[in-house]
C-alpha cells in the first residue's frame, strides 16, 4: 500500500511541477470552486425542478447527490480518515484554502458525478455530455490545486456514477421514470 501513496504523491508533485501554469491557475480555482458544498449542481438541480419538462433529473440528481452525501461525509471520510496530501507529501502547494475534512473520497468529484449522470441519462445529450464534462474538469481542479490525492478522486468518481445508478434503479423499480 506504501507504493500506492507514494504514486499519489508524486502524481501530485508531477502536477505541480509540469503541468501548473501561473495564466490557468485563475481558472482551475474557478472550476474547483464550483463544487464547493455542491452548491453549482445543487442550484442547477433546483432550477432543473422548476421546470415541469426537466423536474425527474433535478429531483434524481439531487436524491444522488444526498445518498453519497450521507455516504461520503457522514461515512467513508471519517472512516478512512485520510489526511490531505498537503500534510503528507512534501513539497507540494495548494492554490486554495486548506479544506479541513478529510480527503478520501473528493466530495467535490461524488457530487459532481452524482448529479451529472443523472443529468446524462434523463436529459438531451447536449445538456448531458456538458454536464460529464464539467464533472471531469471539478474532479482534475482537486488535484491541480493539490488538495487531494488520485485516488481520492477515483474514490469520488466511483461513488458519485454508483450512487446515481443506485438512486436511478430505484426510481425504475417504484415506476418513477421510464425505463431507457
Amino acid at each position: 500500500m506504501d507504493w500506492l501513496l507514494q504514486l499519489d504523491g508524486n502524481i501530485l508533485l508531477w502536477i505541480q511541477e509540469y503541468i501548473r501554469q501561473d495564466f490557468m491557475n485563475g481558472f482551475w480555482k474557478f472550476i474547483t470552486s464550483l463544487g464547493n458544498g455542491g452548491w453549482f449542481w445543487i442550484v442547477l438541480s433546483l432550477v432543473l425542478c422548476a421546470i415541469p419538462k426537466t423536474r425527474k433529473a433535478g429531483v434524481m440528481a439531487l436524491c444522488s447527490m444526498a445518498l453519497c452525501a450521507i455516504v461520503v461525509n457522514l461515512g467513508l471520510k471519517n472512516i478512512v480518515a485520510r489526511p490531505r496530501p498537503y500534510t503528507q507529501v512534501e513539497g507540494l502547494q495548494i492554490l486554495i484554502a486548506k479544506p479541513t475534512d478529510f480527503s478520501f473520497p473528493s466530495g467535490h468529484t461524488t457530487a459532481s458525478f452524482a448529479a451529472a449522470w443523472c443529468y446524462f441519462r434523463m436529459l438531451p445529450k447536449k445538456f448531458g455530455v456538458p454536464a460529464l464534462v464539467l464533472a471531469v474538469f471539478i474532479a482534475l481542479s482537486r488535484l491541480y490545486v493539490g488538495v487531494h490525492y488520485p485516488t481520492d478522486v477515483l474514490g469520488g468518481l466511483i461513488i458519485g456514477t454508483l450512487g446515481s445508478f443506485v438512486v436511478y434503479l430505484v426510481a425504475k423499480k417504484m415506476g418513477r421514470i421510464e425505463i431507457h
